[in-house]
Parts: structure tokens; sequence; C-alpha cells
């Protein structure tokens, strides 16, 4: 009888269960695919009465996710989807002239829900660099990841491979990519999470060798971000321009790839993929820096334009890790007998006028006039105790040029 009563008890479950989960009744053809595939549906929708369509929305804290990822709704909080500093930037620069900029031009790609990495409908998978570059793309960290650097804006030079459609000048690729790592090798869900860059450390995996002279000089290794060194080309931007069009039909005239918003259409001043300019990251330590932006208005009003041209709404500059990494590094006057790179340009070598061309700052290279938001210039005196040749800095420089004189490469001849 008791043998009876249990198998009895164990039947009736497995009835109320599949009573319970008989979604594909209706909702057809859904076949959850990857890790949650053997998941009941009802395990990210929540319940049969009241089902959550979209689980995984930042609307509802990702209500369907957090179950089993609990914490990871702190996501939500941070930069993907809240885009503080971008806010920031538009307020103190071109929301003075249209306060309606940010909708018209910046909010388009920010991070709405899980789904948005992490694959689509009930596909759901790790992200792929090829799904987080569908956001960092363009001047955005990313894209160089892969070896891909914004080409020039005129419609003439959009040619080439196409991505999303878009195209991109082809570079060298991050030695790590080419090892085959992922972008989530180095930016886990637990650091976005907590709103961290990243959860690793160059020197989590890497223990600096002897060997170059570089790795020997205390002061590379005290004072330097890896990546000043290491990183080998960065996009950079100089002379960002928004025009803005009251009559839509004034477009016509400008070659320019369509953007966004309706109203304007968006050009530089000069594009540049070379090895990035240096200051100082919010740590303190010797950074790559580069513009974001040195922002430009001009409103055309009519076809002979009486609004303002070129008004000059912001020069900040941004401490950031450009994803470019090589084995190899920049020789020793790369650094120490570089003045512009340090935003010290001289006089005597600058091509560009830019006051005669009404950019209303005497030099890009030049610090006058510009800031980092996120740390600071290399001080002129600091870059003359940089600069100083002294013994110790011959001898090194002597050695360095040895290694390059001594190599001996494969040949045929």
């Amino acid at each position: 009888m008791i043998l009876f009563i249990v198998v009895f008890c164990l039947a009736e479950a497995k009835t109320v269960q599949a009573a319970a989960e008989n979604c594909t009744v209706c909702h057809k053809g859904i076949t959850p695919q990857g890790r949650h595939a053997a998941l009941p549906c009802l395990a990210c929708h929540l319940r049969e009465s009241a089902t959550v369509g979209n689980p995984a929305l930042a609307d509802n804290r990702a209500v369907g996710c957090v179950a089993c990822h609990s914490g990871h709704e702190r996501i939500f909080e941070h930069a993907m989807v809240v885009r503080g500093g971008e806010r920031r930037f538009v307020e103190r620069s071109y929301a003075r002239v249209d306060s309606g900029f940010w909708l018209k031009n910046c909010d388009s790609c920010h991070v709405q829900g899980c789904l948005d990495c992490h694959g689509e409908g009930h596909a759901i998978q790790k992200p792929s660099v090829e799904a987080c570059q569908s956001c960092h793309k363009g001047y955005y960290t990313g894209w160089d990841y892969s070896g891909r650097a914004p080409r020039e804006d005129n419609m003439r030079y959009q040619r080439g491979i196409e991505v999303e459609g878009e195209t991109f000048l082809k570079m060298l690729p991050d030695v790590h990519y080419r090892a085959g790592m992922t972008c989530g090798a180095c930016h886990s869900m637990d650091s976005l999470a907590l709103g961290q860059r990243s959860s690793k450390q160059c020197r989590d995996c890497h223990t600096p060798s002897q060997r170059p002279v570089e790795h020997r000089i205390a002061a590379h290794l005290q004072r330097l971000e890896c990546y000043a060194c290491h990183s080998a080309w960065a996009p950079q931007e100089y002379g960002t321009f928004f025009l803005r069009f009251r009559d839509s039909a004034l477009k016509e005239g400008f070659d320019l790839k369509p953007g966004p918003s309706p109203d304007y259409l968006r050009s530089a001043y000069l594009k540049s993929q070379d090895a990035p300019p240096l200051g100082l990251n919010a740590a303190g330590r010797v950074s790559p820096i580069r513009p974001q932006f040195i922002a430009y208005y001009t409103d055309i009003m009519s076809a002979r334009n009486s609004g303002p041209e070129n008004i000059l709404l912001a020069a900040e500059w941004r401490a950031w890790f450009p994803h470019t990494i090589q084995r190899g590094t920049v020789t020793c006057e790369g650094c120490h007998d570089n003045p512009r790179r340090f935003l010290h340009e001289p006089g005597s070598g600058r091509i560009y006028q830019l006051e005669k061309d009404g950019m209303q700052l005497e030099s890009f290279w030049l610090q006058d006039g510009q800031r980092v938001i996120n740390g600071d210039f290399v001080s002129a005196s600091r870059y003359l105790r940089l600069s100083s040749k002294s013994p110790a800095y011959t001898k090194a420089y002597v050695e360095k040029w040895k290694t390059f004189l001594n190599r001996v490469d494969n040949s045929s001849h």
C-alpha cells in the first residue's frame, strides 16, 4: 500500500510539472540554445500567471536573469548604461548651444538589457568580440583591438570591408586579439558589475623581463603604464565638428557620412593613427592620452550661413588604454626627444596654423586652453627633466641601439 502511494505521488508530481510548463503549446518553434538549453521556460520568465515577457531588460533590473546571476544587475548602474561621462561632456559643450543635442546625436547606443551583449532571443551565449564591437566601435575603444580605425568622414573614403554598415582602415591588431583572446578575458562580468574598467592588469599575467633595457630602468616600471610604450598606434581625432542644419536641404552640398540625427553632420579637422600623445592618468602614471573631444560647433542657418561658425565649445583630453598592444616598444627618442608627444610643441616645428584657420587654439599639441579630464598633462618642468641627456640616458641609448645593430634576421640574401 505504501509503495502504491509513493508511485502515485510521483506520477502526480510529473503531471503537475507538465501542466505548469506548457509554454510550447502556443509558443512553437522556440528552442533555448547554449547553456540555458536545459532550463524550463519559467526559470527565466518566472511564472505562468504573470509571465515576464523580456526577463533581461534593464528597466526591470533583469529580474529573470539575476535569480542565477546575482549581483550582475549592478551593471545597469554604471557606464555602459548611464553613460554619465558622455552626458556631462555634452552638458558642458554642445548642450550650451542646443539643449536637444544628446537625444539627437548620442542616445542610440547604450545597453538596454542583458541580451544586447549575450545574444538574441533564446540563443544565450558569452559575448564575442564582435558583440562588444557592435557598440564599442568607431572612435571609441574596441575597434582598435581587432585592427580597425575610423576612416575620414567624407563619403568618398567609405570603401573597403564593411561590418554592420561601417567601413574602416585596416590596422595592426592587438597581440592578444591575434592570440584568440576575447574581451571577457580582461573585462569580467564581476568587474563590470562593480563599475571597474577591467578585471586584470598587465602584470597579473606578465612579469617584465629584465632583458630589454627599458625594463631595467626603475622609473619606467614605477611611473609608466605598460601600455604607454606597448601601444603600437591609436586613433586620434583633432577637431570634431558638428554642423547643425536648420534646413535639411542644405546638407546636400556636404558629402559627409550621415549620422543618427537629420539635423547634424559630423566631420573632423584631422584624424591620425600614429603613436598617441602621453600625459598622466588619474593614478599619476604616464599614460596615452587623446582628444575626446576638441569640440567645434557650426550653425548653418541659411545657404549663405549667417549663423555661428567653428565655435570652440570644449578642448578636452582623456587618459585611456589603446587596445593595440605589441611586444615591441618605441625607441628612446620617441619619448625623450619628442616635445610634441607631451603637448609641448615648439613653434619652429609647427605646420598647422590653427589660429589663422579660425580654430581658436594655437596648436592641438600645446597644452594652453586644453585639459585632461581624468588626469593631467606632463608639465614643462617635468618634460625638461625627462628630456635631459644624462650619462645614464646615453648609456641606455647606446645599449638599445646595439640590440638593433646586432640583430640577425632570417634572410635569403
